[in-house]
């Protein structure tokens, strides 16, 4: 396995475990689903999935993240806009 390999699975394994802590935080009502913590782990988390992939050629996945990316950054624009 290359560096490069190896750097996008730790990628797909980290984007994986953010997505499971979040998704936990949320159920254990430790954070809200529309805070700063909930939506920040789940827009790193689908990055970083967004990139493993990609590289995978698993373009359906890919798109599915994509989405859940764009739908963490207008939360948390809607929430910004919202305060000021």
């Amino acid at each position: 396995m290359t560096n490069s390999q190896l750097l996008i699975n730790i990628l797909g394994w980290t984007g994986s475990i953010l997505f499971l802590l979040a998704y936990a935080l949320v159920s254990l009502k430790k954070a809200d689903g529309d805070s700063l913590l909930y939506q920040g782990m789940n827009i790193v988390a689908g990055a970083f999935l967004v990139i493993y992939t990609f590289t995978l050629g698993a373009y359906a996945t890919t798109g599915l993240n994509a989405v859940w990316v764009a739908i963490g950054l207008f939360t948390l624009g809607r929430r910004w806009l919202k305060r000021n």
